[in-house]
């Protein structure tokens, strides 16, 4: 073949070639228009696509910038003139371009939300003359209403969602009303995530707090006290140690038992025995049938931790510390008692209102784990003063369903 016959036979290729690609781009092209639906179809992906990216700007509940770009997504969703958004004091965000020479004042808005926000139902008003020039509106303009929806978390108003159009008809008002119950969900979403957080933070902090080099340095020093005049008791510590931060690191965020808890303390205090020596002395009373109780995973530990170290170790001479649990029929209570130094009584109240960080972090921080898990009843209950010990007292339902120990 010559060279010429060899260059057309590839120019002839390479033609056939573009042809087939451009059917082939040209092919997809038109099936992918095809897959797109009907106009139906279209309205849905369009209304889903808005919401789904309102939905990520509430992440973080109501906040302005947030707000700001959630509204824009929720007026195309709802078509009106005008939307707006607001918490219960203020205006986070109003998206009406076009409509309004300027942006209402924060006043204006929350003046036409109050009625909504204090009776925490949906209200229609007329927009006259008046408050269509307050809202920054041509005067003789076609925007005769606006709808305003309260956003509730837990049946708490918490905002308003603000719309603006030239006649409420029903359609409009049920969609403006389903538009608000979408966001309160996300709200509440937000909320649970925050508080969830919260609740993951506490555990951390108290963790960390329990397991603290304070402690791990202490329990070494000991245990290295006794290798040469007492190397069994240096083996036995060892293994308590061990044992004692194998369960304290096994699970997170978790229940435990009672019985399980106090098997931690029993091995936590044989360490600081080794370092306290006869200067610390322990009390158990435990009623039996109480052992299977549920409670949260390490709630106990840090209670007599605190006992031990701003209790007895700041105590001159000897300490006792009491731990104790019975029976009240529904219930299980248990006690932490000490006589050491005790505490200042308005200093333990900025300890467990997060106001004063330092020392004492154990007990805010199980107050904290209780009153997420059980609510507000069931925190920490403390008698205490300077120079009169400390009784903690933990009260926890015996019926606890989905805490699995």
């Amino acid at each position: 073949m010559s060279d010429s016959t060899l260059l057309l036979v590839i120019a002839i290729a390479a033609v056939v070639a573009a042809v087939a690609v451009v059917a082939l781009v040209g092919f997809r092209l038109s099936r992918s228009y095809r897959e797109l639906g009907t106009d139906a179809e279209h309205a849905t992906f369009a209304a889903l696509h808005s919401a789904a990216a309102a939905g990520e700007q509430l992440r973080d509940g109501l906040e302005p910038a947030g707000a700001l770009k959630a509204s824009k997504q929720l007026r195309a969703l709802l078509n009106c003139a005008a939307f707006a958004m607001t918490d219960g004091a203020r205006l986070l965000a109003w998206d009406g371009t076009g409509t309004t020479a300027r942006e209402p004042t924060s006043e204006v808005v929350m003046a036409l939300a109050a009625k909504a926000l204090s009776n925490g139902r949906t209200q229609v008003a007329t927009l006259d003359k008046t408050l269509r020039e307050s809202l920054g509106l041509p005067p003789d303009g076609e925007l005769k209403a606006a709808v305003i929806c309260p956003l509730k978390v837990d049946s708490r108003t918490v905002g308003t969602v603000i719309i603006l159009s030239k006649s409420p008809s029903a359609g409009l008002v049920r969609a403006t009303n389903e538009v608000a119950a979408w966001v309160s969900a996300q709200l509440e979403l937000a909320e649970l995530t925050s508080s969830r957080t919260l609740l993951a933070e506490a555990e951390v902090r108290a963790l960390r707090a329990q397991i603290s080099p304070h402690f791990i340095y202490n329990s070494l020093n000991a245990i290295a006290s006794f290798i040469n005049t007492d190397p069994q008791r240096a083996r036995d510590l060892v293994v308590e140690f061990a044992d004692f931060t194998r369960y304290s690191f096994r699970r997170h965020g978790d229940f435990t038992t009672l019985a399980e808890e106090l098997r931690c303390i029993d091995r936590y205090l044989l360490l600081e025995n080794a370092r306290f020596g006869d200067r610390l002395q322990v009390s158990l009373q435990i009623a039996p049938e109480v052992l299977s109780t549920v409670i949260p995973f390490l709630s106990l530990q840090p209670l007599v931790e605190n006992a031990v170290r701003h209790g007895i170790e700041a105590k001159v001479g000897k300490g006792l510390v009491q731990i104790g649990a019975r029976d009240l029929g529904a219930y299980t209570e248990v006690t932490i008692e000490d006589d050491g130094v005790g505490m200042d009584p308005e200093q333990l109240r900025l300890v467990l209102a997060g106001q004063q960080d330092g020392t004492h972090v154990g007990l805010r921080n199980v107050d904290t784990r209780l009153r997420q898990v059980y609510g507000d009843d069931h925190g920490l209950t403390i008698d205490t003063g300077v120079g009169h010990g400390m009784l903690i007292t933990m009260t926890v339902p015996k019926n606890q369903p989905g805490h699995d120990a």
